[in-house]
């Protein structure tokens, strides 16, 4: 049953709208239309005010003008004052602090795409024009990524912008993790993006606490973020809360973490710089972002009261973001920062080669499949891919059910073993073993041992060589496999190229990463403004929320 003080508050829409004051103007320089895109743009650079007229009971914008608290004594035309809205621009979008803590002038990160996707060109045009971006280390020898952070330092680190690099959990090769945590460490990389972790690792804990320390004021200082990328509650837990004890102990006692850094760390979440990642490309749970967001919000928000934590966590907002009104409607959930990932491969600076950013500049919003991923082929972990003009979701999942109902190479029937050499592998499973063996002798022996002795991760080898290769062929543009290319995508690539068609980003050629941040930036205080607007009851045209990619400067 509604209360009567309910119903006052539903009835008040009913009456003329309280004013603050009275604009005093031009009648010309008022508007009672309804706001086209046009109009909401014009809106945004300068003070713009609400009025209403009591002769028509509408309510319009007015630009120009004085406002004063009575109405003028000598007749002077004038209408009720709404409120006053600021100009806006795509810097005030986001949280402040993520700003003013990593040092970049838009809250916006572009995603680590592995294996050098995201790559070093991207990171550094990225870091030019005030945003954050991450490389792609995902995949690459501990050489590549440091030959490639040596050369995004140089470019970045002397004019003081930020950047950061990834570091994807490797439960097949721990050593790994190990040996690119030892690598940012030595190479001073700052922020490191932590994805694909189910739990919490000595690594990743290491990263984190390395260089903890207390200002005279007793507030803790932060010499590494972790940019925490997850899908789940329990996964999101881990890194919400401190880091376990006993791995601090373990650290300690092995003289990687201080007796001082370990203390500090019981008293901090892990990560500071949480990313919640929803329908994607890659590692994705497929979820949607706005059922998701809420619930690690308001998780963040019970643990850091169970913790006591004197200053907030950041929340961020990845996946299905490829349009300027996806942008807005993440920084409406209350994302403090958005990553950006599957969009960025079809900007000119990425890791791929040009035939494969034609293949995602034609995508459509359905042109996506799940299929089994390389790092986790054993555990049936899944990763998002383009599934049109390729074959690799299908092959990929083909593969995978074999491994599922076989033991060995030797059970699979013939014919089918057959059609796979002929139309997968494109040589025979000997071959393929043959450069197995020879790729992991150098990277990681253990591998081998294990395979032989237990046949079904043999099989789990040969057939992760396919879905390996099939990551590296589009980024060196192999047009005799590009019906097996791995291209990393999500929905949001559809979604964009709806948006760009007829612009000038809808030429692959023209697709610079910083064309396409700006504009999903400009086109989200866009959408941001035009909302704003609507709360006030102004009449809105079918275009308003709309924005057409247009070229612009930093």
């Amino acid at each position: 049953m509604t209360s009567k003080t309910q119903m006052t508050d539903l009835m008040a829409s009913n009456s003329d709208p309280d004013n603050v004051g009275v604009w005093v103007g031009d009648p010309a320089h008022a508007s009672f239309l309804p706001l086209d895109s046009a109009a909401v743009q014009s809106s945004m650079r300068r003070s713009t005010s609400v009025v209403f007229d009591a002769a028509t009971r509408r309510i319009g914008l007015a630009q120009q003008g004085e406002v004063k608290t009575s109405v003028p004594q000598d007749g002077a035309p004038h209408y009720s004052l709404l409120g006053i809205l600021p100009p806006l621009y795509p810097e005030w979008l986001g949280d402040r602090g993520f700003q003013e803590t990593h040092g970049v002038r838009f809250a916006y990160v572009g995603g680590a795409l592995a294996r050098g996707i995201g790559s070093t060109r991207l990171v550094i045009e990225l870091g030019k024009m005030g945003a954050l971006g991450m490389f792609g280390a995902a995949g690459l020898s501990p050489e590549v990524v440091e030959a490639a952070i040596a050369q995004i330092s140089a470019e970045l680190d002397p004019r003081g912008l930020s950047w950061g690099s990834n570091l994807i959990h490797s439960p097949n090769e721990p050593e790994l993790e190990n040996q690119i945590v030892d690598l940012y460490l030595r190479r001073g990389v700052k922020r490191v993006s932590a994805s694909a972790f189910m739990g919490l690792t000595p690594a990743i804990v290491r990263y984190a606490c390395t260089g903890l320390s207390l200002a005279d004021d007793g507030s803790v200082q932060r010499k590494n973020h972790v940019f925490a990328k997850i899908s789940r509650e329990e996964v999101a837990r881990h890194f919400l809360s401190p880091a376990p004890k006993k791995i601090l102990d373990q650290l300690v006692g092995e003289q990687k973490l201080t007796k001082a850094e370990a203390e500090i760390a019981a008293t901090i979440p892990l990560a500071e710089d949480i990313i919640v990642e929803s329908d994607s490309g890659g590692h994705t749970d497929n979820r949607p972002l706005n059922a998701l967001f809420p619930t690690i919000m308001n998780l963040r928000d019970r643990l850091s009261v169970e913790f006591g934590y004197d200053r907030p966590v950041r929340i961020g907002a990845a996946g299905s973001l490829g349009t300027p009104i996806s942008l807005a409607a993440a920084f409406s959930l209350g994302a403090a920062f958005v990553l950006i990932g599957t969009v960025h491969q079809s900007a000119i600076e990425s890791g791929v080669s040009d035939n494969s950013r034609e293949l995602l500049a034609k995508a459509e919003l359905a042109d996506v499949a799940m299929t089994a991923s390389a790092d986790m082929f054993e555990l049936g972990v899944k990763v998002q891919v383009l599934k049109r003009g390729t074959m690799m979701a299908v092959r990929g999942n083909q593969l995978h059910d074999l491994y599922t109902h076989y033991d060995s190479i030797d059970e699979i029937p013939a014919e089918q073993r057959a059609s796979i050499e002929k139309n997968i592998f494109r040589m025979s499973l000997e071959e393929v073993w043959q450069q197995t063996q020879e790729f992991f002798t150098e990277t990681d022996p253990g591998q081998i041992e294990k395979a032989e002795r237990n046949p079904k991760h043999k099989m789990a080898l040969i057939f992760r060589w396919y879905i390996g290769h099939s990551s590296r062929w589009p980024m060196i543009g192999d047009l005799s496999r590009q019906v097996d290319y791995q291209l990393w995508c999500g929905p949001a690539m559809g979604a964009f190229n709806r948006w760009v068609a007829g612009s000038f980003l809808e030429a692959p050629e023209c697709r610079t990463i910083q064309q396409i941040a700006l504009n999903l930036l400009e086109g989200a205080a866009h959408v941001t403004r035009a909302q704003q607007l609507r709360t006030f009851g102004l009449p809105m045209a079918q275009d308003a929320l709309n924005y057409s990619p247009t070229v612009l400067r930093i």
